[in-house]
């Protein structure tokens, strides 16, 4: 048995610890927002957060992730805190054409956000390199992204105004 957290639910796991996270995420957990694209970790479409850090779950054992957060584009938003800005700015900027790879695009930007607040274009694009969008809606992935960042930026100022005012 490999336990695992996933969008902060303990669970167990009878998996051979080898098998790849993203089977397990979709077969065992039943979270099919996870896209399989190549299996050899080179389009991003499999991408999770792994203790907040974007990983391949296509090619990362189960093993590697034991007693780790493991969260998927399912446990970005709930309906307590809503949508993710991320989530906010791909439907604002209709990024998505036949959006199969967006859950892996998601996640990648949000882990982009987390770590730059406020990135450049060549921050976006160094950043998304490793997802591939074979419909080509890179011009309103970047948008999106910058959407999400203004977005995020204006709530963290709400937020510092709230604490300087109370």
């Amino acid at each position: 048995m490999i336990a695992l957290t996933i969008n902060g639910k303990a669970q167990e796991f009878d998996v051979d610890p080898a098998t790849p996270i993203l089977w397990v995420i979709r077969e065992q957990a039943g979270l099919t927002g996870t896209k399989y694209g190549c299996g050899i970790a080179v389009c991003g479409a499999c991408t999770v957060h792994l203790n907040g850090m974007p990983i391949r779950s296509c090619v990362t054992p189960v093993q590697a992730a034991a007693g780790q957060e493991i969260t998927t584009i399912e446990g970005l938003g709930n309906a307590v805190t809503g949508l993710h800005p991320v989530q906010l700015a791909w439907i604002a900027e209709q990024v998505p054409q036949c959006g199969y790879c967006q859950s892996g695009q998601i996640m990648a930007a949000v882990a982009l956000l987390s770590s730059n607040p406020s990135p450049s274009d060549a921050d976006i694009d160094t950043a998304m390199s490793g997802n591939v969008c074979r419909c080509g809606t890179y011009p309103r992935i970047r948008k999106g992204i910058r959407t999400a960042a203004a977005t995020m930026a204006a709530t963290r100022e709400a937020s510092s105004g709230d604490l300087n005012n109370g």
